[in-house]
């Protein structure tokens, strides 16, 4: 069974309602991203990181998965997929997408400041005084910049494995995650979903550009694989 893996980003999800958090002004919510997204933002003001996070999550119980989340599970059905996602939401795990690996964390999960290991799921507000099994205190399960992304490594097996690449709501400006693209066997068919694409035809070897936002781009897509591929 061919190998299907997809790069998403916040485009994915901004077609459900999500909010994409950073504006083009380089704001997140009207807050600069390192007093909301950083170890030393949060060392700062924790009581400011815990409320941007708590209107976050509230906000992402409100939404729900769209077509193209919905057109990932029904390429599941027919091709060994896995998502690789910028995303913290959980849109496509309630869309029935199985295989997610979570790049920048999970925002219904929180975790232990003092063991990274210990995670918690998370839908209710995350406030000071929240502790871990071992007393300590809570945190978004959130990578922040300046942090490392503990799933790279195992993102980056799972693209040298694609027989096709699908890149879709992500600019592949944000760094690392844009360099999983490098980890495709030469040659891997590449498709790029986006409405204003940031890259060339010429940027990649077997790329195609599809000029359209991700529930318009992806569902099409989708049934081209399954009859040109089975």
């Amino acid at each position: 069974m061919k190998n299907i893996v997809l790069l998403t980003g916040a485009g994915i999800s901004a077609e459900s309602g999500i909010k994409t958090f950073r504006d083009a002004d380089g704001l997140w919510e009207g807050h600069d991203v390192m007093q909301v997204a950083s170890p030393q933002g949060f060392a700062a003001d924790p009581e400011l990181v815990f409320d941007f996070y708590n209107q976050r999550r509230k906000q992402l119980l409100t939404v729900k998965p769209n077509k193209a989340h919905l057109a990932i599970t029904k390429l599941q059905e027919h091709f060994n997929v896995t998502v690789i996602t910028q995303n913290v939401d959980d849109l496509h795990e309630r869309a029935g997408n199985k295989n997610v690996v979570h790049l920048h964390g999970e925002l219904l999960k929180a975790r232990c400041t003092q063991n990274e290991t210990e995670v918690l799921e998370w839908t209710k507000d995350l406030n000071l005084g929240d502790l871990s099994k071992s007393k300590n205190q809570l945190r978004p399960h959130i990578v922040w910049f300046g942090e490392e992304v503990p799933l790279l490594k195992k993102a980056a097996k799972i693209t040298e494995t694609a027989d096709v690449l699908i890149i879709i709501g992500t600019s592949m400006q944000v760094y690392p995650a844009a360099s999983l693209v490098h980890y495709v066997t030469n040659g891997t068919p590449i498709y790029f979903i986006d409405p204003n694409p940031s890259i060339k035809q010429s940027d990649f070897n077997n790329l195609t550009i599809i000029n359209k936002t991700a529930v318009n781009g992806l569902p099409t897509l989708v049934k081209d694989l399954i009859d040109t591929m089975l």
